[in-house]
């Protein structure tokens, strides 16, 4: 099966990456399930990438149930060390502006009941999260967003929330006052998945709406967020084909290594079976 270094996992709007080269659509099953669509395999720039479109071609599957163990474990499976993932989000502040782009930096988990982690059924491992996001990935990708033109801010705070409603007005006055810089329904439970993966994550966060804290606004609507959307889904891609030229092809990070130290389960005491399940995210530290 062909393979690729570079994931890219599309949100609301980004359904296909154009100028991708070499085509291939593969289906996968995982012992996860089955990921949110078929990836498209091929070379963008002369690259190799792996696209999966987050809810589904044709925006079917709500945040609260993407299956996120299915679709990150797929891209491990594939070769991906790097995802880049593309997320709308509303914005608590007054300069960070609908249009804009953010690359965070730390996220606030306000989910609930979303199955966060590979592990368990007998085998325990608890990977760091104190930096959720890739430093060196998000780095390049802030520098690729500054080279395409986009009105992009360096770090901040993502709330993600459980949705599929918007937040009430006492819950976005609220998590303002907590100093978050955003909010959105998606980089969580990706963010950790990634990190067990052993898979560098960063997140372009694009911009559509100041949430509901404002008193003399409306509240956010979905139609508010795919207008903005669209206009910064030519930016993210853009951004996207200058990333996965820029990236290099030896990862120096934390990230390529997150599961060394975290696996606290003895060897000695896995079956056969969950050493097969969980082979390949901790083969290389077992046997």
């Amino acid at each position: 099966m062909p393979q690729a270094k570079i994931g890219i996992i599309g949100g609301s709007g980004l359904y296909q990456i154009q100028g991708m080269t070499e085509i291939k659509d593969v289906k996968l099953d995982t012992p996860f399930g089955n990921p949110s669509d078929n990836i498209t395999l091929g070379k963008l720039n002369g690259i190799g990438v792996a696209f999966l479109p987050r809810h589904g071609r044709g925006h079917h599957i709500i945040p609260s149930e993407i299956p996120a163990r299915a679709n990150i474990y797929a891209m491990k499976s594939l070769g991906v060390e790097q995802i880049i993932g593309i997320n709308s989000c509303g914005s608590f502040k007054e300069e960070l502006k609908p249009g804009d782009l953010l690359i965070p930096d730390q996220i606030i988990d306000r989910t609930r009941g979303r199955i966060s982690t590979f592990f368990g059924d007998g085998v325990v491992a608890h990977v760091s999260m104190s930096d959720p996001f890739c430093p060196k990935l998000s780095h390049s990708v802030y520098e690729c967003a500054k080279e395409a033109g986009a009105i992009v801010h360096n770090r901040g705070t993502y709330i993600t929330m459980e949705g599929p409603a918007f937040s009430t007005r006492a819950e976005s006055r609220l998590y303002k006052n907590w100093g978050a810089d955003v909010i959105g329904m998606t980089i969580l439970p990706e963010a950790k998945l990634a990190r067990e993966a052993e898979i560098c994550y960063a997140s372009i966060c694009c911009i559509t709406d100041y949430d509901s804290w404002r008193d003399k606004e409306a509240g956010v609507t979905a139609d508010i967020i795919i207008g903005y959307m669209k206009k910064n889904i030519e930016m993210a891609k853009s951004i996207l084909k200058l990333a996965v030229a820029k990236l290099p092809d030896k990862r120096t990070c934390e990230c390529a290594s997150a599961l060394k130290s975290a696996i606290v389960t003895a060897p000695t005491v896995m079956t056969l079976e969950q050493k097969r399940k969980f082979d390949l995210l901790i083969g290389k530290y077992i046997y």
